[in-house]
C-alpha cells in the first residue's frame, strides 16, 4: 500500500507543492493510501455561504443545483465552490482504516461520523445526488470521501438525529470563538442572528456576557428576525440589510446610547456585510468574521478607511474540543433544540 503525507500532499495534482485546500484539482480516486480514512458519504452539509451562490446560480432549480455539484467534483476531485472557494462537511460511515491508522484512532469500520474539515480540501467521490433540500443546505448522495491522518472527526451522538448534529457540527467553530472573545459586561452584535451558526452564537454570548452585558441581534427577513426574538437570547433583535453600513450603524447607536459594541460577530452568508461590522464595533474593540462570504480585502482598508482601531479576527472552523462544545449548547438550551430539530432535523 502507499504511503502517504499527513497532511494529504499526496492527493494534490495542481499545482504541486500546495495543500489540498489551496489547490485547484486534487486525485479522488478512493483507492487509499495507508495513512487515510475511506468513507462512505450519505449527506453533504454545504457551506451556507457556497450553497447560497450556487443556488442562485442555478435560479433555484434542484436538477441545475445538483449539475452544478457535480461538475465542481468532477473538475477538481473535492466539492470548492470557485466562486466562495468554501466547501462545507459531511456524514457518513467509516468503510476502511489504512494500517498505519489502525490503533491510533478511535474508530472501525461502520462507525458513523461527521467530517470536520471542509470539504473544499477533502477528497470526494459522488456517485448520485439522492435528494436537495435547501432550507438547510443539505444533500443526500451515495459517493464516498477520504479523511487524511490530519483530518478532524466526531463520532455522531446517541441524543440526536444525524441531520441535527450535522447542522450544528457544521458551524462547531463559531461557540468556542465567542467564548473567548467575550467577557462578562460585554455589548455584542451578531449580524445574522436567525442563522444557524447566529443562532449558536446568540447563547454563547449571552451566557458569557452574563446579566451585565447586553446582546443584540440583526437578521434580514422577518422570518429570521422573528425567530432570533423568539429564543429569548437578545435583549434587543432588530432587522436591517447587512450590506448597508449606515442603516445598520444608526440602530446599534440608538440601542448602545452611540457607544456601539464591545464585540460584533458577522454570521451572514452574503458578501459586502464588512463595514456594518466594522462601523458597530467601538475603538479597540473585536469583530470576528464566522462568515465564509467576508472579504479579507474588503474588511481590512474598509476600517482602514474609518479610522477604526478593531481586532479583526478569520473564523476558524477548528477549535479545540468545539465539536463536543457546539453539541453540548443543544443540551443546555431546549427552546434552542427544538428549534434546529424543526429547522434541520
Amino acid at each position: 500500500m502507499k504511503k502517504g503525507d499527513r497532511y494529504g500532499l499526496h492527493r494534490v495534482i495542481e499545482p504541486k507543492g500546495v495543500l489540498p485546500q489551496t489547490a485547484v484539482k486534487v486525485d479522488n480516486n478512493m483507492e487509499i493510501y495507508d495513512n487515510e480514512i475511506l468513507c462512505d458519504v450519505e449527506t453533504l452539509n454545504v457551506d451556507s455561504a457556497s450553497f447560497t451562490q450556487i443556488e442562485e446560480q442555478a435560479g433555484h432549480d434542484k436538477a441545475k443545483i445538483a449539475e452544478i455539484m457535480l461538475g465542481i467534483v468532477s473538475e477538481r476531485g473535492k466539492h470548492q465552490n470557485p466562486v466562495t472557494g468554501s466547501g462545507g462537511m459531511f456524514i457518513g460511515r467509516v468503510h476502511k482504516i489504512g494500517p498505519a491508522l489502525e490503533g491510533k484512532v478511535d474508530l472501525k469500520p461502520g462507525d458513523r461520523i461527521a467530517s470536520l474539515v471542509s470539504l473544499s480540501l477533502t477528497p470526494l467521490r459522488i456517485d448520485k445526488v439522492k435528494e436537495i433540500r435547501p432550507d438547510i443546505d443539505q444533500v443526500d448522495i451515495d459517493g464516498q470521501a477520504i479523511l487524511f491522518e490530519s483530518g478532524v472527526w466526531a463520532k455522531l451522538p446517541q441524543d440526536m438525529s444525524p441531520t441535527l448534529a450535522l447542522s450544528v457540527l457544521d458551524v462547531a467553530g463559531a461557540v468556542p470563538q465567542v467564548a473567548r472573545l467575550v467577557k462578562p459586561g460585554d455589548t455584542v452584535l451578531v449580524i445574522g442572528a436567525g442563522g444557524k451558526s447566529g443562532m449558536l452564537c446568540m447563547h454563547e454570548a449571552r451566557k458569557r456576557a452574563g446579566v451585565t452585558g447586553t446582546v443584540i441581534g440583526n437578521a434580514h427577513s422577518a422570518k429570521s428576525t422573528e425567530r432570533a426574538k423568539e429564543l429569548g437570547l437578545a435583549d434587543h433583535v432588530f432587522s436591517a440589510d447587512a450590506t448597508q453600513p449606515v442603516e445598520v450603524l444608526k440602530k446599534v447607536e440608538e440601542l448602545t446610547g452611540g457607544k456601539l459594541c464591545d464585540v460584533v460577530i458577522n454570521c451572514a452568508n452574503i458578501p459586502n456585510t464588512e463595514m456594518a461590522s466594522i462601523l458597530s464595533c467601538k475603538d479597540r474593540g473585536a469583530v470576528y468574521f464566522f462568515s465564509m462570504a467576508v472579504s479579507f480585502t474588503k474588511a481590512a482598508l474598509g476600517a482602514e478607511g474609518v479610522g477604526k482601531d478593531i481586532d479583526m479576527f478569520i473564523g476558524n472552523g477548528y477549535a479545540h474540543r468545539h465539536a463536543e462544545i457546539s453539541l453540548n449548547v443543544m443540551r443546555e438550551n431546549p427552546t434552542l433544540k427544538k428549534v434546529f430539530e424543526e429547522l434541520y432535523a
